[in-house]
């Protein structure tokens, strides 16, 4: 019997010398990073609710899902799509959110085998992952917050590091579990 349930010596020694010989294993850094991407996209939500909602009162708690529409795609297709506004937000917030996890599982074993932390590397990639989205949302949509306000700036920041850090934490904690 061949390929994935293939239990002969030879097969599961190819297996165990790809393993040690430090060969990324796609599927489970994949896995990782969409794990990863997953509960920090639900982090910065406590986050915002916590944050925005509670304490600077920024916006409706019923208002988080249906920002990234607003942010891509400009309110005036926010408001013309009504609830599915919420379905397209939520669709787009966890989109992302994976893709930077996955983006994250790729470049982790790179740092951990200089000896850097995971939060270390999470502090400087919430800065690059708020300017790379926030360019992107200016290129997109011109009906954004002033993203040269040092308070949106902050805020910004603030809710990317409790995006990142809880993601870089996964990642690292599912990919030592792998040995890469």
């Amino acid at each position: 019997m061949a390929g994935k349930f293939d239990i002969s010596e030879a097969a599961l020694n190819r297996r165990f010398n790809a393993a040690d010989s430090g060969a990324p294993d796609r599927a489970g850094m994949l896995r990782a990073g969409v794990i990863g991407g997953l509960i920090g996209a639900v982090v910065i939500w406590i986050y915002e609710a916590l944050v925005w909602v509670d304490a600077q009162h920024l916006m409706p708690l019923a208002g988080i899902p249906r920002n990234a529409t607003g942010l891509v795609f400009g309110k005036d297709v926010q408001a013309s799509l009504g609830i599915w506004a919420y379905v397209v937000g939520t669709g787009i917030h966890f989109f992302f959110a994976i893709a930077w996890g996955v983006l994250f599982a790729a470049i982790w074993p790179y740092f951990r085998r200089r000896g850097y932390e995971a939060t270390f590397v999470a502090l400087f990639y919430a800065v690059f992952a708020w300017i790379v989205m926030h360019v992107a949302i200016m290129i997109a949509s011109n009906n954004h917050p002033d993203y040269f306000d040092p308070a949106v700036i902050i805020g910004g920041f603030m809710s990317h590091i409790f995006f990142t850090v809880p993601l870089a934490l996964t990642v690292k904690r599912l990919m030592q579990e792998r040995r890469y």
